[in-house]
């Protein structure tokens, strides 16, 4: 029994054994062999990471290799471009499919539309010059009684305006009577007094009624020869007037004119016949129009416009001298009927050339540069006379972007037309290099540093003063861009600091006749500037 018992123990004994090292090597199978797939999906994932490029959407001169933040703002790194492409053009640039989503790439297919050229003007209704009508003292004497008294009153033609006592025209009714008597023995002195009366506007009647009564009338009714409105009182009562001088400015405004400023570059698509619509901040929501009588043959050497006249009838006084008007003309450009017309947003402008991106045939988002030439800008699109054909599809939102990430491909771009490699960050290893870039970045990054943005306050009313004020920001050395928003009134200004300052753009603004948040505009620049522009109150 006791043998038996011992046997049972020492049997247990060997069974746990076994039990434990079949349990262990179970274990071990579970951990070891999951973590050879973990590789393996780590080196799947790895390959992702690779074939990806990551950038900056506010510094496109950034590119790694693996997801993080920008190291010059903070921000997230977004995936830019595959490291190759499926084709064999080796100008093209391959957006990966979430890089053309976050970059918004949107594009359009190019075709034949109507080229409508729309010409926007600025101007102020004026009274029209023929209409204008001076009243005048037609005999010297004292004004003895206005029966106009104020500047802006309504006339009929006939009525009496003012009397005026004269001397000289009481010794005339006098040499009448006088010569009554003798008119049968000197008839030529009896006609000769006559016509020193009607020399002085009296008429045949007034001069019959003096003949029948006797009497000398002392003082002479000065009445209106039109109807309309008195836009200037030159005299008072008690004023001595001679022969000649002008009492009363009457301008009849059943008829205006809308006097609009156009610039020397827009006069080829305006021509007298035309029809224009406008509109006055008086009356906003209102639409009138007119046609264009008059243009301009001179242009003004000062504000470099020309003066376009516009007539319109105004029989319900509505349109009140010195409002301010917008017009918009609208013409076909017949000789472009049969070309292309693209959205502005679609095209990159170097000054040199003009280049859009064009997507290639196929599911990905491939695009390419090509040049193209613009003809006349309709509004917000171009006219294209070479460089695309009907039917092709171009880059209309995000073109940047797209161009970004050509210039990161070092493939042709806007503004390197053969292409090249961009430079990285320090730090980062090139495709291709075998060693990092330190100099180049550095240069790089001193670069971006150098150049600063602002945004301030500067006065304008139209799009006049937008381009004035956009053209003496740029006209400062080492400003690369300039935009002044209509409805805020703020001009934002890209420059180098290492050239120029915001004070020189803030004094060359105000110089072109703008006040801004630190210089007053000279006023003899100011008052020199188109009527649509003076924003002083």
């Amino acid at each position: 029994m006791k043998k038996l018992r011992l046997f049972k123990i020492f049997s247990n004994k060997y069974v746990n054994y076994s039990l434990i090292l079949i349990l262990g090597t179970f274990i071990g199978w579970l951990v070891f062999h999951p973590s050879q797939n973990k590789e393996e999906k780590l080196d799947q994932s790895t390959e992702v990471a690779q074939g990806t490029i990551w950038t900056c959407a506010m510094h496109p001169q950034i590119r790694m290799e693996q997801p993080g933040k920008c190291p010059i703002c903070g921000m997230e790194l977004i995936p830019l471009a595959k490291s190759s492409t499926t084709s064999g053009d080796p100008s093209v640039i391959h957006l990966s499919k979430e890089a053309a989503q976050l970059a918004n790439v949107l594009t359009s297919v190019v075709s034949k539309q109507k080229p409508v050229k729309e010409v926007r003007l600025y101007g102020k209704v004026q009274a029209d010059e023929r209409l204008f009508q001076s009243q005048v003292a037609h005999v010297p004497g004292r004004i003895e009684r206005l029966s106009v008294n104020f500047t802006g009153e309504s006339v009929i033609k006939g009525q009496v305006l003012a009397e005026i006592y004269s001397p000289e025209l009481i010794t005339a009714q006098q040499e009448l009577l006088e010569t009554i008597k003798t008119k049968q023995l000197q008839p030529e002195l009896y006609e000769a007094s006559k016509e020193k009366l009607r020399q002085w506007k009296l008429t045949d009647d007034q001069i019959a009624k003096i003949e029948s009564s006797g009497i000398v009338q002392n003082n002479f009714e000065v009445v209106s020869n039109t109807s309309g409105t008195v836009t200037a009182r030159r005299v008072n009562t008690g004023d001595h007037v001679s022969q000649g001088t002008v009492l009363f400015d009457i301008a009849d405004l059943s008829k205006v004119w809308i006097m609009f400023d156009a610039y020397e570059s827009d006069l080829q698509f305006l021509h007298v016949g035309e029809k224009i619509s406008f509109t006055l901040q008086a009356f906003p929501g209102n639409d009138f129009s007119g046609n264009i009588i008059f243009i301009d043959p001179v242009i003004d050497p000062v504000t470099r416009v020309a003066k376009v006249r516009v007539e319109t009838g105004n029989q319900s006084d509505k349109l009140k001298p010195e409002m301010f008007a917008t017009g918009i003309v609208s013409t076909t450009l017949n000789e472009f009927r049969n070309n292309l017309v693209i959205p502005k947003s679609a095209v990159l402008w170097t000054g040199k050339r003009s280049v859009v991106y064009v997507r290639q045939p196929g599911d990905e988002p491939v695009f390419k540069l090509r040049e193209v030439g613009l003809g006349p800008m309709l509004g917000e699109s171009y006219v294209i006379t070479d460089g695309l054909n009907e039917g092709e599809e171009i880059v209309t939102s995000g073109t940047f972007s797209v161009d970004a990430a050509a210039q990161l491909e070092g493939k042709p771009s806007m503004m390197n037309r053969d292409g090249g490699k961009a430079s990285s960050i320090s730090g980062m290893e090139m495709p291709g290099d075998d060693k990092k870039i330190g100099d180049q970045s550095m240069q790089s990054m001193d670069d971006m540093n150098d150049k600063k943005y602002e945004i301030f306050d500067v006065s304008g009313n139209c799009e006049m003063c937008r381009e004035r004020i956009e053209a003496a920001s740029k006209s400062v050395k080492g400003v690369f861009s300039a935009s002044w928003d209509i409805n805020t009134k703020k001009v934002s200004v890209g420059y180098r600091s290492s050239v120029t300052s915001l004070d020189a753009i803030q004094k060359a603004i105000a110089d072109s006749g703008h006040d801004n948040i630190k210089y007053r505009a000279p006023d003899d620049v100011y008052k020199k500037l188109p009527e649509c522009c003076l924003y002083r109150k």
